[in-house]
């Protein structure tokens, strides 16, 4: 188990930058009042008619933030930094998975591409509140497209890249869709993914999809419907495409996008978010959680079909007006410093990826990294699953060479933007999530209700209502609460398990449904990973629980080795034994199989339900979001 009293203290080239330096007096500030600290954060953006009230918690769970205010973020992304020297600065580089081809795009260009597009929906009957689908890979179109839908008020629905015809099919059927905006094909480790075709498979008997818009990228032969399906660089040609498009201007509670939640079983829930409030949450969070500034350049390798992406690569880094940095390949194609030479040549500052991305690049050794010159980061960030204190420290000592802060956090869809995490001046503990941000309070509570003592696990709440909250659930408004509201009246329920330490730090054990329960003791499958991740040989390892007729439930690991090691009877037992010692003798593997690599969504999470029922024979379910097998 982590060392849950190892404090890191933030570098001093961090503190001396550090947008917040006094943490303890802002998060202090912000819990005394958290309205007022709301208020103060939206106070630095634009809006076209000022609230009524910050926070309208008379229909609780259906709150409401700035009640009465109207703006758009398309208003704070862009329209504010044309009128100041920012017009002219790179709001957008972007690098092709060959990374000779580069595109740039200032805040005027990025303007001029986004108005473009909107002219385009506007011609082809989109209004207000319509819900336009995005299936884009990591190409500027994608930008354009969700910053054109929001600046003439429609809701973007952005599906995955790499989601099969029938997950695609499901999202646009039930978002009722009449446009769909895709691309011939993306590009993926040297091979083209037919996106148009599964596009095609996906509206073939879709009863509300009129027009699709396909963006050339491959240059790969595609099927185009004369009916239905237009090249955009054609369309752009066309005198409808022309012109100044104003923002429109619209109620903060105001639909901004959908976003349909992934790898879970059953109907996949699509969480609503609102122009007001998301924006001041993800200004807040860029500024003082993740430390960027104007100058900088931020890269978030996370897909925009992903929360992660939504919030962090388009959004948030264009209101705080920084530059965007997006990369459309592989981490570890052609080689594994591919990143490392991408940060190298573009002077990247903070840099926003996944633990899975991090732990697969730790596999191929220190020497991939060492060789380039890295001295223009300050800010290193994971999310998506606990960063393992191996992970954690390698991060740091071998990428930020001890000068940048890591900064794990934890948050999801449903919320919108970052709601545990370690501002960048404050102490880090590897293996914590951290603490909640300014404004926000959390407890870990027992199946009755009442909050557990230090060091124990339970059920993690959210107990402020926050500006960047999902509203509801698309056309699902009682599954909205009986999901999040109902357990424990309230507050609202993540649906994760964790516990909290005598400093006020999150540890994130996993889902409440990833917790194995063996004679009697609840262990959590993220407390196990983290056992076995820290062996030397391991990269990264899963662990599920199968039934046992004595224990209840058995721990099965299932781990892929770092270059060098070989499976072997010793191997198990030797890491079988680390895991007694450094975690506890219960949570010792029954079984420990070495595999060459772990299913995994796209997004970069551990499929788990999918290698339980592989070992039960059971049926694997939904794959729809399965990168690899």
């Amino acid at each position: 188990m982590p060392d849950e009293n190892a404090l890191v203290p933030a570098p001093q080239e961090v503190l001396d930058q550090a947008n917040v330096q006094d943490w303890e007096g802002l998060l202090a500030s912000a819990a005394a009042d958290p309205i007022a600290f709301w208020e103060k954060e939206a106070g630095e953006l634009e809006w076209s008619q000022p609230w009524d009230k910050v926070l309208d918690d008379s229909g609780a769970p259906f709150y409401k933030w700035f009640t009465g205010a109207r703006t758009n973020i398309v208003t704070n992304a862009i329209d504010r930094h044309l009128s100041t020297a920012r017009r002219n600065k790179l709001a957008l580089i972007w690098v092709g998975e060959d990374t000779s081809k580069v595109r740039t795009f200032s805040y005027f260009s990025l303007n001029r591409e986004v108005e473009q597009m909107a002219n385009i929906l506007l011609s082809m009957g989109v209004t207000k509140g319509d819900v336009v689908t995005i299936y884009l890979p990591r190409i500027p179109e994608i930008y354009f497209a969700m910053l054109a839908c929001a600046k003439i008020g429609a809701i973007h629905s952005v599906v995955f890249a790499g989601y099969s015809s029938e997950a695609l099919n499901a999202r646009i059927d039930d978002s009722e869709s009449r446009v769909v905006i895709t691309v011939d094909g993306s590009w993926i480790n040297g091979s083209v993914f037919p996106m148009k075709k599964i596009v095609d498979d996906a509206v073939r008997f879709s009863p509300t999809v009129e027009n699709v818009i396909v963006v050339r990228n491959t240059a790969s032969e595609v099927t185009m419907d004369p009916t239905r399906d237009h090249w955009y660089h054609e369309l752009a040609r066309l005198p409808i495409a022309q012109g100044h498009c104003p923002t429109v201007q619209v109620d903060a509670e105001d639909p901004l996008f959908i976003l349909y939640t992934s790898g879970s079983t059953g109907k996949p829930k699509a969480a609503v978010h609102t122009h007001g409030g998301y924006q001041v949450h993800l200004s807040s969070t860029m500024k003082n959680c993740l430390d960027i500034h104007e100058a900088d350049r931020w890269w978030c390798t996370a897909d925009p079909g992903w929360i992660t992406g939504t919030s962090y690569v388009i959004y948030a880094p264009l209101i705080r007006g920084a530059t965007t940095f997006m990369a459309e390949g592989s981490p570890v194609y052609p080689y594994p410093d591919v990143w490392w030479q991408l940060v190298e040549h573009y002077g990247i500052n903070g840099m926003f990826t996944a633990p899975t991305a991090i732990r697969t690049l730790m596999r191929f050794g220190d020497a991939w990294v060492t060789k380039h010159d890295l001295s223009t980061l300050r800010i290193l960030v994971s999310a998506g699953e606990p960063l393992n204190p191996e992970a954690w420290r390698w991060f740091h000592e071998v990428v930020g060479q001890k000068r940048c802060a890591v900064i794990d956090n934890w948050w999801q869809t449903e919320t919108g933007a970052m709601q545990i995490t370690s501002l960048p001046a404050m102490p880090k503990k590897p293996g914590s999530a951290g603490r909640p941000i300014p404004g926000q309070a959390v407890a870990v509570l027992d199946e009755a209700g009442h909050e557990v003592p230090a060091g124990t696990d339970g059920f993690l709440v959210l107990k402020n209502p926050w500006p960047s909250m999902l509203r509801t659930l698309f056309k699902e408004p009682d599954r909205y609460v009986e999901t999040y509201w109902t357990k424990y009246p309230g507050v609202y329920l993540t649906g994760d398990s964790a516990r909290i330490d005598e400093d006020g730090y999150v540890w994130i054990i996993g889902r409440t449904d990833d917790v194995i329960k063996v004679s009697g003791h609840r262990i959590g499958t993220a407390e196990v990973e983290a056992a076995v991740n820290s062996h030397p040989a391991v990269a990264e390892c899963a662990a599920i629980g199968l039934p046992h007729e004595v224990k209840g439930n058995a721990i099965h690991v299932l781990a892929v080795l770092n270059t060098g090691y070989e499976g072997s009877n010793e191997l198990v037992g030797d890491i079988r034994q680390h895991v007694s010692q450094t975690l506890s003798p219960i949570a010792k593997p029954d079984v420990v199989e070495f595999v060459d690599k772990l299913p995994k969504t796209r997004s970069g999470k551990i499929m788990r339900r999918v290698l339980r029922a592989r070992a039960l024979g059971e049926d694997e379910g939904d794959l729809s979001t399965l990168e690899n097998g």
